[in-house]
């Protein structure tokens, strides 16, 4: 397993956010920042960053309210906007002017968001299956559970709840798979499986499809200034093949990937992900 320290830093309403650092590139290489999901956390980038860490210096970030970051008092501060500041804090906390984004799905979007609010600040980016235009099944799908139910006490109980939750998303995943996946989403406190989220993340979602769902393509424009590879699952119900295909149209160097048999999300280290990804960080290095 490839080496990482945990770090932390104060985000701009004074709460400590969690990072894992995989800081083993040679001195001076680039840097990835990994923007996580709606309900996820840097374990989901173990992956990819063990790929990628030889190379560039790679940071899995935790959002407030999940993993091992601060939950947030004001719940209604879970929003992207928020994250976005969250984000720049972190940037100038690791003393640099400009990353590389990796935004699964939530952390696609924030991607988007940023790259208009802070003009230069990516060199590039990687969007896993997320776009500008998103299909409300798919939220209406991740909202019928996030924060929901009645928390499971074993893991065989969670087990059943991440098949249930993801049904469809990865048709062909053993027992053994759909294990190792519920322990990237949940750790065990007191001998009880616990979900690695504050379920009040799910408040600014209830009743406001607007902020759900928003029509990113206006503010997708600023992605223009750098090139990008976009990743979508074959399946997904979150980022259509259409939009997909717009994306790649309408962007001058944007590479679109599609993993078959794959749902929301992909886990990036798919062998159609990984060379395209090489390939994007090669021609900036």
């Amino acid at each position: 397993m490839t080496k990482y320290t945990s770090e932390y830093f104060t985000n701009p309403d004074g709460l400590k956010q969690h990072y894992r650092d995989y800081n083993n590139a040679p001195e001076g290489a680039l840097t990835v920042l990994c923007m996580p999901g709606l309900t996820r956390n840097s374990k989901d980038f173990a992956g990819i960053a063990e790929h990628l860490s030889p190379k560039y210096r790679v940071i899995c970030v935790e959002q407030r309210g999940r993993g091992l970051s601060d939950w947030d008092h004001d719940p209604s501060r879970y929003r992207p906007d928020v994250y976005v500041g969250d984000m720049k804090a972190l940037i100038e906390h690791l003393g640099l002017d400009q990353v590389i984004a990796l935004g699964t799905s939530l952390g696609g979007l924030m991607t988007i968001m940023m790259s208009a609010m802070y003009p230069g600040i990516f060199k590039a980016a990687i969007i896993n299956d997320i776009g500008p235009e998103v299909d409300p099944k798919g939220i209406e799908r991740i909202m019928s559970y996030v924060g929901k139910g009645t928390p499971p006490q074993t893991w065989d109980e969670v087990i059943e709840a991440t098949k249930l939750a993801n049904t469809g998303v990865y048709p062909d995943f053993t027992d053994e798979e759909w294990l190792a996946f519920a322990k990237k989403l949940y750790t065990e406190v007191d001998g009880i499986p616990t979900v690695q989220y504050d379920p009040a993340i799910r408040n600014n979602f209830e009743g406001q499809s607007d902020q759900s769902a928003p029509d990113l393509w206006p503010v997708f424009e600023a992605t223009k200034d750098f090139p990008m590879v976009v990743v979508r699952g074959e399946v997904s119900d979150i980022l259509s093949h259409e939009t997909l295909m717009k994306m790649a149209n309408t962007h001058p160097n944007l590479t679109p990937v599609t993993v078959p048999d794959t749902g929301h999300v992909p886990f990036l280290t798919e062998p159609e992900c990984t060379a395209a990804i090489d390939k994007l960080l090669a021609s900036i290095s």
